[in-house]
């Protein structure tokens, strides 16, 4: 069974944001998916604003990620880019910490205008983390995402129909490299 680790960025646990994840999580789990958080808010704010990587809650963070076959990095974004807190925690990554791991990028933001800031400011940073497979990703714009009486988010057909598209690609690739490093394993012995 695959691993995947979402990783949160987001300051607020009431972010819509949570509602997309939520959805993700829900698929791959029904496909079988082991699927664990790493949320930057649980991690001492201390420890990520001034990068203690000999904090034991940043060496569990991390370890988590090295440890997952995939990684789904999702985060509001402000001024046109991801949070401050999300950098803070890939900052603490080793410089290679996500080589062979299949990404899928969730964002969420006010308005369309921040569409790209999945590529021009998430995607450089993963990519100098090692990060090779990374998936288009998820834009979703807060109108998608409503609440309903009870507090539950609610996605939209239209976000719902893109998410199922990229969770499907994302399981996908993700299924065919743990194969391929299980056969490479196999062989090996």
């Amino acid at each position: 069974m695959a691993k995947v680790v979402v990783i949160t960025g987001s300051p607020s646990r009431n972010s819509r944001l949570f509602g997309i994840v939520d959805y993700a999580i829900q698929a791959l789990e029904q496909k079988g998916f082991e699927v664990t958080s790493v949320h930057a808010t649980d991690l001492p704010a201390e420890d990520l604003l001034f990068a203690r990587f000999d904090s034991p809650a940043i060496q569990q963070a991390v370890q988590e990620i090295s440890t997952a076959d995939a990684v789904i990095v999702a985060s509001p974004v402000y001024k046109a880019s991801y949070t401050g807190l999300l950098k803070a925690l890939l900052d603490l990554l080793p410089q290679k910490g996500l080589t062979g791991k299949p990404v899928l990028p969730l964002f969420i933001g006010g308005t369309i205008a921040h569409f790209l800031s999945i590529d021009y400011a998430l995607k450089p940073v993963l990519s100098s983390l090692g990060a090779r497979h990374l998936l288009t990703g998820v834009f979703a714009v807060d109108s998608q995402v409503t609440r309903d009486e009870q507090g539950a988010a609610v996605l939209n057909d239209e976000l719902r129909t893109r998410l199922d598209v990229s969770v499907a690609e994302f399981e996908e690739i993700v299924r065919l490299i743990t194969s391929k490093s299980q056969d490479q394993q196999a062989s090996a012995i």
